[in-house]
């Protein structure tokens, strides 16, 4: 059954990180709402001078923004540009797909975010050298990676055949 959101029947909640810079609100899980199996979505509001979540790309989602309300400004590989309302912003997988907002603006900037759901993805971040595990937020140092066969020398001792 067809499910309509708009702002009488959002809530936001805030979300604060231990950095003050990344901050938003965000509306309840809409795709857990209507039980997605495909798409997860929600409308998010960036407060004025904040940062959207940390400059980052997705191994195994696309993503899409729909600017609803205000204005931020997009950062990707490609450079900076200014989103308004009406915009709508594809980022594909991979490196260059990787995107963070920025509200410049006084006042805030309303946006749905939709990304598909393929059950588990590897989100990277440039900036702090991380990976993400989704969704179990599982976070690394990506120098932490290692060769595929390392640790697995001395094989048949592990057999204990007879």
């Amino acid at each position: 059954m067809p499910k309509i959101f708009n702002e009488n029947n959002l809530c936001f909640e805030p979300k604060q990180s231990p950095i003050p810079e990344f901050s938003w609100h965000t509306s309840q899980r809409l795709s857990e709402v209507v039980q997605s199996d495909n798409l997860y979505f929600d409308v998010r509001s960036l407060d004025p001078d904040k940062y959207s979540y940390p400059y980052h790309f997705h191994r195994n989602a696309e993503e899409l923004f729909v600017i609803i309300s205000g204005k931020a400004m997009l950062r990707t590989p490609n450079g900076f540009d200014e989103l308004k309302k009406g915009d709508i912003v594809f980022f594909e997988k991979g490196p260059q797909g990787a995107h963070q907002l920025y509200n410049h603006t006084e006042e805030p900037c309303k946006f749905l975010d939709i990304r598909t759901n393929n059950g588990m993805d590897i989100c990277e971040y440039p900036d702090s050298n991380k990976i993400n595990i989704l969704p179990d937020v599982e976070v690394y140092p990506n120098s932490q990676r290692v060769d595929y066969y390392k640790g697995e020398e001395n094989v048949k001792d592990k057999w204990n055949i007879d």
